[in-house]
């Protein structure tokens, strides 16, 4: 039955250009939408590097435009102040708060000669890692055992230790800021950690450097406090928060939100894109089916005389159901196999990097080749059903 349906779809190949030309169009729109998604899942499920639950953030805005002043005791007696509601377990200070879209980078020399790399760079106080729960996977955390050392201590992720150090340990390397006049700062590296991902779990992994803040350098300075509370703490704390705060610089401003607050807003924005797209992909595949149902419909209708024939030769309604049925996956597999030779170029040149690596591509494939068969498989089921039928006098009175 194989061989006969398809010296049947080679014989009306010019017929079925148009439906095999939709079909390749749907299924590179559901396999677009089903790589994002699953990219997506992937990015989700990958260590975001800290525990949200039971953190709070405070931006610090001075106001009328003002930069944080580098001031170690005003820091340190605003961490007091916090520290001392029972709240509080733990304090520290941020460049800026995790779960915004905020960025910074710098750039840095591997070696004294060596190229430019610009990498994320976030400035922190001691506290930092304790304040998060994070663990090391190599080194340990840097602290005031670190003052005066000659170079900066920073806590590099697994990314970017692979990148610059493979098969050895970057704990104890060093490496300096990049400047057009000449090597500048220069950094040690402490500890390695798995990951830190600032924009949460949508945000794709890249290299970072987590940088000790020390008050008389030249970098940004720090604008943030992380606090971890404890748990079942309401929302009302912000008030008794602010006020705490007020008590040391009351001409400042603060933004307070729990980081689950922030997590919410931020995934609701990076995913409010994909969920607009969904939809229309939704209304494009529902035109496209019902397209697909007008045309196989059409077909069936112009077959009259061969289905009545083969009924008159005493084929069973099932063969006719099953051969038009399978008549249409073929023309759907046919058209999947010439959009895989153009997708599969995507992962083979490495174009989109790791938004679109093996495994979101080999996923994506599987759910779009299903969703598409699906989508054929509903579309056939009644005008197979109605040739099925059909007799051998509809064929004789067939003009």
């Amino acid at each position: 039955m194989l061989r006969h349906c398809l010296k049947l779809m080679w014989k009306r190949k010019t017929r079925n250009l148009m439906l095999s030309l939709e079909l390749l169009l749907a299924f590179v729109l559901v396999f677009a939408l089903s790589a994002a998604g699953v990219r997506c899942w992937q990015l989700y499920h990958e260590p975001v590097g800290y525990d949200y639950r039971n953190l709070w953030t405070v931006s610090l805005n001075p106001g009328d435009g003002q930069r944080m002043p580098k001031d170690n005791d005003l820091y340190n007696r605003l961490r007091q102040a916090v520290r001392e509601l029972p709240e509080v377990e733990q304090a520290a200070y941020i460049t800026f708060s995790p779960y915004t879209m905020a960025t910074m980078t710098t750039g840095y020399g591997r070696s004294a000669n060596g190229p430019e790399e610009v990498i994320q760079t976030m400035e922190v106080s001691d506290d930092f890692f304790a304040t998060n729960d994070m663990t090391p996977l190599a080194g340990q955390w840097f602290s005031s055992a670190d003052d005066g050392a000659d170079a900066i201590p920073v806590v590099i992720n697994r990314h970017l230790a692979d990148q610059w150090f493979p098969g050895q340990s970057a704990v104890g390397q060093t490496f300096n800021s990049y400047e057009t006049n000449g090597p500048g700062a220069r950094f040690r590296v402490t500890a390695v950690v798995e990951a830190y991902r600032a924009k949460g779990e949508l945000d794709p992994t890249a290299d970072i450097i987590l940088m000790r803040h020390v008050s008389d350098s030249k970098l940004s300075n720090l604008s943030a406090m992380v606090l971890r509370v404890k748990a079942g703490t309401p929302r009302s704390f912000e008030t008794t928060l602010q006020r705490q705060l007020k008590l040391v610089r009351n001409d400042w401003s603060y933004t307070i939100s729990p980081m689950a607050d922030l997590r919410a807003s931020l995934l609701k924005n990076q995913l409010a894109p994909m969920m607009i797209l969904a939809v229309i992909a939704a209304f494009l595949l529902a035109m496209v089916a019902f397209g697909l149902f007008g045309v196989l419909w059409q077909n069936t209708t112009r077959r009259i005389p061969e289905i009545g024939l083969r009924r008159a030769m005493g084929a069973p309604a099932g063969a006719i159901w099953r051969q038009i049925i399978t008549e249409q996956m073929l023309l759907s597999t046919g058209a999947m196999l010439a959009g895989l030779a153009l997708l599969v170029q995507l992962p083979l040149t490495g174009v989109l990097g790791e938004h679109l690596n093996w495994h979101v591509f080999i996923c994506a494939l599987g759910l779009s080749m299903g969703l598409i068969y699906l989508l054929s498989l509903l579309c056939s089921l009644y005008p197979g059903w109605h040739a099925s039928r059909m007799t051998p006098t509809t064929a004789l009175r067939y003009e």
